[in-house]
Formats: C-alpha cells, sequence, structure tokens
C-alpha cells in the first residue's frame, strides 16, 4: 500500500473561528505550521472576493486572537503564536496613518509660533528707542526694599530694651516677672501651636504623633510632616521624648519651690511696707538685683535651639560645628540659607543679630507710638514672645495666633509695610 509523504509529515491541522468587524464569521482549517500571512491572505478571500488583486491589501489588514488580545506577525506561524483549536480570530483593518500636513499648512503653523514667541534683546531695543531714558539709582532702590524678617529681628532687640524698662518701672515688676518666669517653667514643651496641630491631624496623622513632630521641629508644620512621614515605619515613633514626661515628685517639687518664692516675695513685700524710707532705699536696690537675675534667667531659657538634622546635615559637608549653629542662627535654621551663608560672605555676622534698629528712626518712632504696641509692652508675655521669637524665629506663628501677642506683632508688620512702601 502507498501512502504520500506530505501526508506523514503533515502538521496538526487546527479549526479556528474568524470573525470581521461587519459581522462575518466563518471556520478555517489550516496547518500549524502555516503563517499568519498565509492564513490572513485566506481569510481576506473569504470575506473580499478580489481583494487579492491589490498587494498592500494584505498588509493593510491584521489578525488579532481574541482571548488575549494580541495582535499576531506576519512572519510566525500558527503554533509559534500558540493559537489552539478553536480559537477565535480577529480580522480588521489597519487604521489609516494621518496625512502629512500640507506646505501651507506648515508656513501657517510656523508663522503662528513666531507670533507667540517672546521678543528678543534687539526687539526690545528697537521698540522703546524712542522712549525717554530715566536713571534709577539701582543700589539704593535695592536697599529701600528692605526684608521684614531681617528688620523684624533688629526691632525686636531694641524693643526688649523697652519693654524691659516699662515693665521694671512697675511697682508689682518682681512679681510680674516671677508669674513671668514660672510660665516658662510650667512644661513649656506642652505648649503646642493649636493650628499646627489642627493641619497635621486633619493630614491623617495621630494627635500624639504630631505633638511629637511639632515639638521636635520647633513648631514647624513643614518640618514635622517631613518628620512624620520619614518615620512613618520607625518602631520607636510613639515613644516619648526625653524629659517630656516628668515625675510627680518633680512636678511637686516645683509647685512647692513656686509656692515657697510666693511666700517669700509676699514676705519680702510686707518686711518692705513695715520699713522706714531708708530702708525702701535698700529694698528697691534689691528688687532691682533681683529683676536682673529673672531677666537673665528668662533670656537662658530662650536660648537658640538649632535643627539637630541641620546640624549633622551641614557637619557631614565638612563644616565645623561652631560654625553650623552660628550659621543656622543668622538663617533662622533653614539648612539651605544656612549652606549658602557658610559658603558665601557670612553676611551678616552672629554678632550683627544683637544689634537693635536705630531708636531714633522714623519707623521705630512709629512703632513706639502705636497705642497696641505702647500696651503691649505693659504684658510680661510680650517680652517673652519677644525673646522667643529673637532666638527660635520659627515659633513666630504661635506668637502670631495668640489673642495678647499677635495684635503687637500685627501692628509692627503693618507699620513696617506702610513705612518700606513710602
Amino acid at each position: 500500500m502507498f501512502v504520500q509523504e506530505e501526508k506523514i509529515f503533515a502538521g496538526k491541522v487546527l479549526r479556528l473561528h474568524v470573525c470581521t468587524m461587519e459581522g462575518a464569521e466563518w471556520l478555517e482549517e489550516v496547518p500549524e505550521d502555516t503563517t499568519v500571512e498565509k492564513l490572513k491572505e485566506r481569510c481576506l478571500k473569504h470575506c473580499v472576493p478580489g481583494s487579492l488583486e491589490d498587494p498592500k491589501t494584505v498588509t493593510h489588514h491584521k489578525l488579532i486572537h481574541a482571548t488575549s488580545e494580541k495582535v499576531l506577525t506576519d512572519t510566525k506561524t500558527v503554533l509559534e503564536e500558540n493559537i489552539q483549536d478553536r480559537d477565535v480570530l480577529l480580522l480588521i483593518k489597519k487604521r489609516a496613518p494621518p496625512p502629512l500636513p500640507k506646505m501651507a499648512d506648515v508656513s501657517a503653523e510656523e508663522k503662528r509660533k513666531q507670533e507667540q514667541k517672546a521678543p528678543d534683546k534687539d526687539a526690545i531695543l528697537k521698540a522703546t528707542a524712542n522712549l525717554p531714558s530715566r536713571n534709577v539709582d539701582r543700589t539704593v532702590a535695592h536697599h529701600n526694599m528692605r526684608d521684614f524678617q531681617t528688620e523684624l529681628r533688629k526691632i525686636l532687640v531694641s524693643l526688649i530694651e523697652v519693654a524691659q524698662k516699662l515693665l521694671a518701672l512697675n511697682p508689682d515688676a518682681v512679681e510680674l516677672f516671677k508669674k513671668a518666669n514660672a510660665m516658662l517653667d510650667e512644661d513649656e514643651e506642652d505648649r503646642v501651636d493649636e493650628i499646627a496641630l489642627r493641619q497635621l491631624t486633619e493630614m491623617g496623622f495621630p494627635e500624639s504623633r504630631a505633638v511629637k513632630a511639632l515639638r521636635l521641629n520647633h513648631m514647624s508644620v513643614t518640618q514635622a510632616m517631613e518628620w512624620l512621614i520619614e518615620h512613618a515605619d520607625d518602631p520607636t515613633v510613639d515613644a516619648p521624648l526625653p524629659g517630656q514626661t516628668p515625675s510627680e515628685a518633680t512636678a511637686e517639687a516645683g509647685a512647692s519651690s513656686a509656692e515657697a518664692g510666693a511666700s517669700s516675695a509676699e514676705a519680702g513685700a510686707s518686711s518692705a511696707e513695715a520699713t522706714a524710707d531708708p530702708g525702701s532705699e535698700a529694698g528697691g536696690e534689691e528688687a532691682k538685683d533681683e529683676l536682673t537675675e529673672i531677666f537673665k534667667k528668662i533670656r537662658r531659657k530662650r536660648e537658640f535651639r538649632p535643627d539637630p538634622r541641620a546640624v549633622i546635615a551641614l557637619m557631614e559637608m565638612g563644616f565645623d560645628e561652631k560654625e553650623v549653629v552660628d550659621a543656622l542662627r543668622v538663617n533662622n535654621n533653614q539648612q539651605n540659607a544656612a549652606c549658602e551663608w557658610l559658603l558665601g560672605d557670612r553676611k551678616p555676622s552672629p554678632e550683627d543679630l544683637d544689634k537693635g534698629i536705630d531708636t531714633n528712626s522714623p519707623l521705630f518712632q512709629a512703632i513706639l507710638e502705636n497705642p497696641v504696641v505702647q500696651l503691649g509692652l505693659t504684658n510680661p508675655k510680650t517680652l517673652l514672645a519677644f525673646e522667643d521669637m529673637l532666638e527660635n524665629p520659627l515659633n513666630s506663628t504661635q506668637w502670631m495666633n495668640d489673642p495678647e501677642t499677635g495684635p503687637v506683632m500685627l501692628q509692627i508688620s503693618r507699620i513696617f509695610q506702610t513705612l518700606n512702601r513710602t
């Protein structure tokens, strides 16, 4: 018996369902070694009779495997494309490429771009050639536009001196400043800017974690948010800060010492009343010395606290620790500005920060003549606010939102902006 060789070695025959976008369907039987291009020709003969007269017809169509949504490659075989028996194929005409723009359209587009293009230097000079020239001293103009933050520090230095003198004239000055000093002792770190805390909690951060972040970052919302994101997966993120949970014994000791201080003050006041005129003069000197000591205590508690992360980052660049602290103090704890200061001419210097504004200047006189400022300078809390903002400018927002100190800061800002525009 004779058997044809091609039938012995013929590949497996697959029955494939073919569909078109027009809704035609039929069954194609092809060996698995048939190329996709040959299969496409057979499909086109079936659905578009006489279409193969144009050789581009095959290239303008494509076959898509319906299940995998894959476009079949013409040069591969049915087997290589992993097509199985009874699979569904979709015959689709390829989308025609967009026509190339006409020369007239290209010229119009180029003309439109030229019209929208900004004028160059030559065009500006030509257009302004007939305008009258004006000689403006740009150095003076730049000098007049003073930076508020730089001037505010000088204003605060001078206002602190005025506030200390005014408060020292008060007959209850010692008692007032003892209360002010006690305000710093009653868990200063427990005071958190409520607005900053609300902003962080509205972002979804837990309140306790947000409070910790604000304390670590001097009430700066931006830096606190960065810290919270950076330590989101830190297992110790909710651990209390050192010194944030003082023992009851310490609290009682502080309370008892405050009571002792108050009783001694009362005893001193009663003894002062009981003494005659010569004794009252000595008592006045004693009160003056006590005020001086209280001022020193307040100043020590308001010492500048550099951002520890900024210190580490700048020291890793090779700068000395003292230089880094000076740079951060001059630039309000801003790391990038501190780096520029270290690499530049280092002006203003740290010593310049302690210089006040000219007390005879129109700006300072206008501030002192403002009734809101005058009333605020007799409040010990205003002095504390000035001291705090002087060494920790990032706390300015906290004092601006305070009902007692906020109006004073608002008037200072308004007076500065008004005189700076004139």
